[in-house]
């Protein structure tokens, strides 16, 4: 659980990739139906065919919008499907040879249903990236693009970068990257590649100054809070 926007998808991908196992991405549309005890039916078979495929790693991305708090006002249809998750995960342990992983993301961890909330025993709070993290991200991004800028000058924007996620460091280097198409103006149609200059400290420190931070301090606040209590690791 974390921010959006940070990478928590891509890290169950890479778990899956790292073991070489099945991948099943999972979302909520894929998994509800407008017939009654059809979502049922689909969560069987998908831990079902998990079984056969195994290893398998089963990853609900925004596990909140499918498996929130139960109460008495929802439908009898979201109920079931919920029941069926939670007899499906207490499943998976009884068999020794059992070889089936369930990753879950999610953003508002507090709206999860408690006996959800306890049968995910690994509860691992991602949080924004630090200087080094952001200074890495920058130089990855920008590694295939002409450059006139130094270590130093992309140490400088990582450290004004705090509070951004992966996702708006992304957005700030592509509009940086357009800092020297911007220059050209309107005889872009006759300049060839090798005469465009090359992107420069300016265009990223504009970049960065109209780039605005995607994840507000309440969100932040909320997420932290909920970690000191339910979260496996402290930060």
């Amino acid at each position: 659980f974390g921010p959006p926007g940070n990478g928590k998808t891509l890290l169950a991908k890479a778990v899956a990739t790292e073991c070489k196992c099945t991948f099943f991405n999972l979302s909520a549309s894929s998994l509800t139906s407008k017939w009654v005890g059809e979502s049922e039916k689909i969560v069987r078979a998908l831990f079902a065919l998990a079984d056969h495929l195994q290893p398998s790693v089963i990853f609900m991305d925004e596990v909140d919008s499918l498996l929130t708090a139960r109460s008495a006002q929802e439908q009898d249809s979201s109920r079931r499907l919920k029941t069926e998750f939670l007899v499906q995960f207490d499943g998976l342990g009884t068999s020794k040879d059992s070889r089936i992983v369930v990753i879950a993301a999610t953003n508002r961890p507090q709206e999860l249903d408690d006996a959800v909330i306890r049968r995910f025993t690994k509860r691992l709070f991602i949080p924004l990236p630090d200087a080094e993290a952001r200074l890495q991200m920058i130089k990855k991004l920008l590694k295939d693009q002409k450059l006139m800028l130094r270590e130093m000058d992309m140490r400088q924007i990582a450290n004004v970068t705090q509070g951004f996620t992966g996702s708006d460091i992304t957005a700030m280097c592509k509009d940086a990257a357009m800092g020297p198409i911007r220059d050209l103006r309107g005889g872009i149609e006759k300049v060839n590649e090798s005469s465009v200059r090359g992107i420069s400290i300016k265009d990223l420190r504009e970049a960065a100054e109209k780039t605005r931070p995607s994840v507000s301090n309440n969100l932040l606040r909320d997420l932290l809070a909920w970690n000191a209590e339910f979260g496996s690791y402290k930060v």
